[in-house]
């Protein structure tokens, strides 16, 4: 779209171009790539998974509940000081790429300098006041070294967005699954011998540079250098000030999942904020599956809102957020009925922490809907899209704020007053979620939703076997049996009641994908390698 375009501008309706839908039976281009990204990080979950649970082990069981408390508020502020740095980029260059009016590579390096000056800026503010990263505790050992990771962070979200825009969902997944995951689990046991005071912010450093250097090697074999550009700071500054509502957009979706952790270190103890913070990273594990669609979903849709298409625009809406909706659903029950043993995992004093689980898992199902939309709001209502979020934003740590306050008056248990901000985040989630499929709905003239009974009948279905298990087994059977029963009770269900063709292309490798999976591959040898 070009510059002078209102941020609301919807084109004239003209017909799909080339690489549509060229018949009722097979997939247009776009859905296609969205179902291979959408296979990619499907197996980057596993990955995550995989990895993420060694870390909240050792963090839990050898750092304890406050430490892991302490560093999980440092690194709120590093990673909101790198959303703020990278100026909305992050499903903004996807718009620049498609306008570009010289090369690619020079767009891409154009974008890697704002963030940079945007990172060196908050660098700077985290390094001078510390106690913005570390506000009840005292600044000792290496803490001030945690700020480094804002540059890393801005710079790792940029190159693995412009790669997504080629179609490489490769890298995210090794960045993002592989890499960083595994780095910060290992650096994470092995300073533990070292110093317990440092260890987490340390390996949490480690994972952050490992993480960029996996997107950047991939960056500069897919775009090259950029030959011929040179720092211009006039288009830095207009880049970022066009991006202000995209960035907005951006910290506040980030903030949704934040802001119930500030609230609760406002009004709790530390080590209440780490319990909370492993029931957060195992809700935000199926989190993923909808946060790593948007680099491939954002591409797709701007061409499609270029092109006028806008029938097509809201089928890969109502196709996404199905796909995620069932996927996160799934996987929410799987996690939420034998949650006790999920967060026995990390250590017994975690078991407090059950119920704040099972109600972000919840939030993060009630969320998809909403996520979805935004990718398309933010060409079509970038301005309202914003409003509805600030609005979700206010919503959420109000409620929160408000229920701990309520059930402290009431003289109920600490482990029930650390679930407000839990509540206050699905109520707010389910806000924005109605608020936005209905805008977007408005906008576009066609229905966006991607809802479908049969996701209800699936998740009776895993109830109905994962109930009994939570029951009759001990905690250890619960997760080596349970797990996999309920998943594949509620994926049996969905599969032969729920999904129909397209939905199935999901789970279709073509031919020449599979040429094009070898092919990434080879590309990313180097990469494996080195990192």
């Amino acid at each position: 779209m070009n510059d002078e375009r209102g941020a609301d501008h919807i084109p004239t309706p003209q017909p799909p171009p080339a690489g549509g839908r060229g018949s009722d039976d097979a997939p247009d281009a776009d859905m296609a790539t969205l179902a291979r990204g959408g296979r990619l990080n499907a197996f980057g979950f596993v990955l995550r998974l995989a990895a993420r649970l060694p870390f909240l082990f050792i963090a839990g069981r050898i750092y304890g509940a406050a430490e892991l408390g302490r560093f999980a508020y440092a690194v709120l502020t590093v990673e909101f000081a790198a959303q703020l740095s990278a100026i909305g980029l992050r499903r903004g260059l996807a718009q620049l790429l498609a306008d570009a009016k010289k090369p690619e590579a020079c767009i891409v390096a154009d974008a890697m300098l704002v963030a940079g000056i945007g990172s060196v800026l908050f660098m700077a503010i985290l390094i001078v006041f510390p106690k913005a990263m570390y506000p009840t505790t005292a600044v000792t050992g290496m803490d001030h070294w945690l700020a480094i990771t804002v540059i890393a962070i801005a710079w790792t979200d940029v190159a693995l967005a412009a790669l997504a825009y080629q179609h490489d969902v490769t890298s995210t997944v090794r960045a993002r699954s592989i890499i960083e995951p595994w780095t910060i689990s290992i650096v994470a046991f092995a300073w533990s011998y070292v110093s317990l005071r440092d260890g987490l912010i340390v390996s949490y450093v480690f994972s952050m540079v490992a993480a960029l250097l996996a997107a950047l090697i991939p960056l500069v074999r897919c775009y090259g250098i950029p030959h011929g550009w040179r720092p211009d700071l006039g288009t830095a500054w207009r880049t970022a000030r066009r991006n202000v509502p995209l960035a907005a957009a951006d910290a506040v979706e980030w903030a949704s999942r934040r802001v119930d952790l500030a609230v609760l270190g406002a009004f709790m103890p530390a080590a209440f904020v780490g319990i909370y913070y492993v029931a957060q990273q195992v809700a935000t594990l199926p989190a993923k599956l909808k946060t790593s669609f948007e680099p491939v979903l954002g591409p797709a849709i701007a061409r499609r809102i270029a092109a006028g298409d806008l029938p097509a625009v809201a089928a890969q809406v109502r196709q996404v957020t199905y796909w995620i909706i069932a996927a996160q659903a799934g996987i929410a029950l799987a996690l939420a009925i034998p949650g006790r043993a999920v967060m026995a995992l990390v250590g017994s004093g975690f078991t407090g922490g059950t119920a704040t689980l099972g109600f972000l898992l919840a939030a993060e199902v009630i969320a998809a809907a909403a996520v979805v939309s935004e990718a398309a709001l933010i060409y079509v209502a970038r301005g309202t899209n914003m409003v509805i979020s600030l609005i979700m934003l206010a919503m959420e740590a109000a409620l929160g704020v408000a229920l701990m306050l309520i059930m402290r008056g009431w003289g109920w248990p600490q482990t029930w007053q650390a679930t407000g901000p839990a509540i206050g985040l699905c109520v707010a989630l389910a806000f924005a979620s109605i608020v936005k499929t209905q805008l977007l709905r408005r906008k576009l003239g066609q229905p966006v939703s991607g809802w479908r009974w049969s996701i209800l009948g699936a998740a009776l279905a895993g109830v109905a076997v994962g109930v009994p298990i939570r029951l009759f087994l001990p905690q250890e059977l619960q997760l080596v049996v349970g797990v996999p029963a309920i998943l594949v009770a509620f994926g049996t269900v969905l599969w032969t009641r729920g999904f129909g063709p397209e939905d199935r292309e999901l789970f279709r490798l073509r031919k020449d994908e599979v040429a094009d999976l070898r092919a990434a591959e080879a590309r990313d040898q180097v990469a494996d390698d080195i990192v």
